[in-house]
């Protein structure tokens, strides 16, 4: 495996991707095709798949061996052992609202899952990347290593998620039940929550329903930094689901506590 040419590639798919994305963000006249046919609101935008299509062409040139998984075109397979698993805009919904807090998904998965991953979000400015012994932001600041909080315990922790718009009511009361331990929450980040945990600033994440391309790029960030990030057992996460992210093995496993019981 040659490392430096699969970050080379993960950042011209970055580069690709906020060139095609761009132009769509907080434009005129921009609309929302829903996936849900249940009442429920899932959107998709022509960003998204615009962007999605813009990242695997450039895979296609530079990585045409490695099999491809992306939220908008599904699986393409490989031959290398090798697979990228893309989210063009995670955060529809705040790309709808005009909020920069969506961000643009790369993940580089083997066999055994993510094993590096960057979080763009093209409209700050700002690339998180981690995983093959790098962490690292650069931005409109500069650019510096990544390293997670550190030792704070639950009761001092600062708690980011997505809910309560995602979850079921079991899901909610697990949530809800690590809310009540910690000193401050905050909700509708998507995947920058996870961005700002890799970069020191905040200490947990917990969200439930997410899918592989939501959660493979900023666990390979996460535990590059330094964190955690596992199911609401304990176990491995990468295939999606109920996820809980954390700064550190104390806050970990003081959240799973709470976590187990639902």
């Amino acid at each position: 495996m040659n490392i430096e040419e699969l970050r080379k590639t993960a950042h011209a798919v970055a580069d690709a991707a906020r060139e095609a994305v761009l132009p769509f963000f907080r434009s005129a006249g921009l609309t929302a095709d829903n996936k849900l046919s249940d009442g429920a609101f899932d959107p998709v935008t022509e960003g998204d798949r615009a962007t999605e299509r813009a990242m695997r062409d450039v895979l296609a040139q530079m990585r045409p061996e490695d099999a491809v998984l992306g939220e908008e075109y599904g699986t393409q397979e490989g031959t290398s052992g090798l697979t990228w698993v893309l989210d063009p805009i995670d955060g529809t919904r705040a790309f709808l609202s005009g909020a920069p807090t969506w961000g643009v998904l790369i993940a580089v998965a083997d066999e055994s899952g993510p094993i590096y991953g960057i979080i763009d979000q093209p409209y700050i400015g700002e690339r998180f990347e981690g995983g093959l012994g790098h962490a690292a932001l650069s931005g409109p600041q500069g650019h510096r290593d990544l390293r997670v909080i550190g030792d704070r315990p639950l009761s001092e922790s600062i708690l980011f998620t997505t809910f309560p718009e995602i979850g079921s009511a079991e899901e909610r009361a697990g949530f809800e039940a690590v809310k009540g331990a910690v000193q401050l929450t905050r909700y509708g980040m998507d995947c920058y929550a996870y961005a700002l945990l890799a970069g020191g600033h905040i200490d947990l994440v917990v969200e439930a329903g997410l899918s592989n391309y939501d959660i493979q790029a900023p666990l390979a960030l996460i535990e590059a930094a330094g964190g955690i990030v596992t199911d609401w057992r304990g176990g491995p996460v990468h295939e999606g689901g109920r996820v809980l992210a954390a700064a550190n093995a104390e806050q970990h496993a003081a959240a799973l506590e709470f976590l187990r019981a639902v």
